[in-house]
This record gives C-alpha cells, structure tokens and sequence, in this order.
C-alpha cells in the first residue's frame, strides 16, 4: 500500500465559498478524473417555507454578499407572479434595471481587478506571494485605485436604487420600494464619463491578453459545450429579462425563446453522492451530452447583438475571433465579462437620464397566483428562483438554480482538463501546478456561497488517488 504524504499549502484564493479539488491517477502516474467537492449544506430552500411570500426577496439575498441585488431580483420576479403583476410600471422596471446593471457592472470590476488580475498580469507560476490584490497596489496603484473607484460606482447605484449597498432593500412583490431622486441621479451622472474611460481601459487589458496569449488560451481548459442564457426577443444580450435560448458547440440552436416559467421543460438537476451541488442538464440532450455553460461567455455566444453602441461594437470583435461561432476558450470568459462591463456602463448611462426614474407608481397588483419563477442573468449566469404559496400567503416549495450550479459540470471539466494537463506524469506536485486548476476554477467566478451552505469553513484539499482508491498524496491549506 502506497504511503499517505500530507503537505499543507495556502488555500483555494480568490474565490467567493470554499471547495475542495480531488485528482484521481492511474498506475502511470497519469490523471484520469478530478472534482470539484462542495461539501456544505445549503438550506435557503427549506427554511424559505413557511415565510410569507413577501419576505422571499429581503431573505434569499442573504446567500450572499457578493451578489444579493440577483437574487433579490430573481425572486421579486417570482413574486410579481404571485400578486399578478405580470408587467411592472415604468419607474418599477427602470429601477430594478438600474440597479442590477450596477451589480452587474461592480461583481465583474471585482472579479477581474481584484480576484483574476494577478495570475493575468504576473503570470500562473508566479510566487504566491505576487498573486494576490496587494501586489496589484504595489506595482500598479493606479490600476488598482482605478477598480476600487469602478466598484464603489457600481455600489454607490445599488445604494441609490436600494439604501444600502449590499441586501438593501430595492425590489419587492410588484415593483420597488423607491424612485431615484434628482441629487441621487446628479451624484451618479457626475463619474459616468469617468467610468466609461476606466471600462474601455478595462476591455484593453481583458482583450489584448487573450490575442496576445491565444495560443496557450486555446489549449488551456478549452472544450466545445453547449450554452445558455436569456436573450431578448430580437435575440439581443438583455441581463434582466428574456426568453431561453440554448445552442449546442457548433452554435446550432437548441431551443430558442423558451418561456422561463416552464423552465423545467427544458432542464433537469441530477444529484452525484460526492457534492452537495446538484448538475443541471437540458432533457433533449440527457444526462451525458446535456450540460451546458453560463454567465458572460454563454450569453455573448447566444446573443445576436448588444444595442448599446461602445459594447456592440466589442461583442462584434470578440465575435471575430471564432469568425461567429461559439468561443469555447475558458479563460475567454475575462473579455467577456469586460464586454458586459462597457455595456452596463452605457445602460447606466442611457437609464440616469431618464424622467421616469423619478415616477411616483412603485408597484402593482393584480389577480393572486399560487406559483411564481423569476428568471434573470446574474453576474455568474442565469439564476433561476421557483416557489409555491398556499392560500395563507405562505411560502411552500422554493427551487433554486443558481449560476455557479449551472457550471458545476464545465468547472469539473476544466479542472480535469488542466490536471491532465499539468500534473500527469509529474513526480510531484508544486505550488504552480496547483494554481494553474485554480485559475481554471477562477475563470467561471463561481460563487460557493450561492451554491451551498453550512455553518463553518472548509479548506481546499488536493487528494491524489492511485487506480485501487489508495490516497498517496495530500495538500491541504487552511484559511
């Protein structure tokens, strides 16, 4: 029997949660499986029963910090349902777009500046002690001043549109709760030229790394998959709301224009004994061909246009790159996402100087429903909200989809493909090693939080496996 060998390192950085990594070798040393292990618990669809619906909103944004204007979207979406408000007033509609256009917009400045910046800048085999956000300040303060103020924008709308800049209180059953005052709408209008500037700068840097480092991109975790994502019915990007449209990797579609609410038409969840995180698949596909890819990747892949004038003209470039077929490249999902950083700059643009920001009509209602789903595209990809209330206006059933569940089979199969990549064979494994999976997982923004729950703290654990299921090697790094 092979010797268990334990070494500690520094734990899975620069990720939202906490996971574990497990690498599966056969007798040649050779990597033929690796996982990504979400063993917490997330119990947000149980205690959600027996709340009144109108609490559903306010209490699922606290899954997380990073993202809470999402799910207080999505479910509010949901709830809309529910008080038969099939179409918002004017105000109610621009506010809740405001506002996530500025989630949008500070989720992904953070992600890049903050989370992925340093192994794109530095370099994957860098020391660790380069690859973090404070060697981003040291060689290049005015960068990182630039991502700090970038988010603070993004931030500053929430708090406009919700009180508070993290589980503020903006959408509810029906509409909002506020408008946008003038002196609200004046502060914000003030930095626009500004942060336009910063996100075409930002574009720079996400674009001209990808062509410059193509020919390690193109072989780094790329694989062809399917996509998904909301698109408009003109088949524009749109980030609040749509109708389903999934194509497959030649960029055939799949369906198109699917209704939301009878999303479980189309997807399925399938549940493996080795994590709390469920594996969602389209049904015509089934199980093994049907999983499929989220977030700013997917919905550029599955959107025929932008129709804001500075993020059309860079969805039409990035486009170019795969002469319009689908971009399968992982680390493509960086460009991307500074992509929709330009457009929700330009929508908070247009938005600020529209009058009915200031409307006094919040909310509506209508006739009363049982049954709700709320649909929207979160920074990470689609997040589907499901729920069931009974005549008491009690909370029943509640399904979450989140976006990182959506990708739980793609990050797999990236960390699998970057193992194969970089550890078969090797006599040992090194810190550099290690990080490259890291930065494969980092690629996706997956947000652990989102996707599961417990109480306390998991570190990531490295296991090596020899073909009979004999652990041989060990790293485990505490936070």
């Amino acid at each position: 029997m092979s010797k268990t060998k334990v070494i500690e390192i520094e734990p899975l950085t620069r990720v939202e949660g906490h996971g574990k990594v497990s690498i599966h070798l056969d007798d040649n040393n050779q990597v033929h499986d690796a996982r990504l292990h979400i063993v917490e618990f997330r119990g947000f669809e149980r205690f959600i029963r027996g709340r009144p619906y109108w609490e559903a909103p306010m209490i699922v944004q606290r899954l997380c910090g990073i993202c809470p204007v999402s799910h207080n979207l999505a479910a509010a979406k949901a709830m809309d349902q529910i008080v038969g408000a099939p179409r918002l007033t004017p105000t109610a509609e621009k506010i809740r777009r405001l506002t996530h256009y500025g989630q949008i917009m500070q989720s992904h400045v953070l992600h890049f500046f903050h989370l992925c910046a340093p192994d794109l800048l530095f370099g994957f085999d860098a020391d660790a002690s380069m690859r973090n956000v404070f060697a981003l300040i040291n060689l290049k303060p005015d960068l990182a001043m630039q991502a700090v103020r970038m988010r603070k924008f993004g931030q500053e709308v929430i708090r406009a549109t919700s009180g508070k800049k993290i589980h503020g209180a903006c959408a509810i059953p029906g509409g909002v709760n506020k408008n946008l005052s003038i002196p609200e709408r004046d502060a914000l209008l003030k930095d626009m030229d500004q942060m336009k500037k910063w996100a075409q700068g930002a574009l720079v840097i996400a674009r001209d790394y990808t062509l410059e480092n193509l020919s390690m991109i193109e072989r780094f975790a790329t694989f062809s998959s399917s996509y998904l994502a909301l698109v408009r019915e003109d088949g524009a990007l749109d980030l609040y709301h749509g109708a389903l449209r999934a194509m497959d990797g030649g960029g055939n579609l799949i369906f198109d224009q699917a209704d939301y609410r009878n999303y479980g038409d189309f997807i399925m969840e399938e549940v493996k004994p080795w994590s709390y995180m469920k594996f969602p698949f389209i049904k015509m596909r089934g199980r093994i061909d049907g999983w499929y890819r989220v977030g700013p990747l997917a919905r550029l892949n599955c959107s025929g246009y932008i129709d804001t004038p500075e993020a059309a003209k860079a969805l039409v470039e990035f486009k170019s790159l795969t002469g319009g077929r689908p971009n399968h490249m992982t680390l493509a999902y960086h460009w991307a996402r500074m992509v929709e950083v330009i457009h929700c700059v330009e929508k908070i643009g247009e938005l600020l100087n529209d009058p009915d920001l200031q409307g006094e009509d919040l909310a509506v209602k209508g006739d009363r429903a049982e049954e709700g789903i709320g649909v929207i595209e979160a920074p990470r990809g689609t997040l589907i909200h499901h729920y069931r209330v009974d005549e008491n206006d009690l909370i029943t059933y509640c399904n979450l989809i989140v976006s990182t569940t959506n990708n739980n089979e793609a990050i797999n199969r990236a960390i699998t493909s970057v193992a194969k990549s970089h550890l078969s064979g090797a006599p040992r494994i090194t810190d550099g090693m290690l990080n490259h999976i890291e930065v494969a997982v980092r690629a996706y923004d997956p947000c652990l939080s989102c996707a599961t729950h417990a109480l306390g703290q998991m570190p990531l654990i490295v296991e090596v496996f020899d073909t009979s299921g004999v652990l041989i090697e060990s790293r485990t790094r505490e936070k």
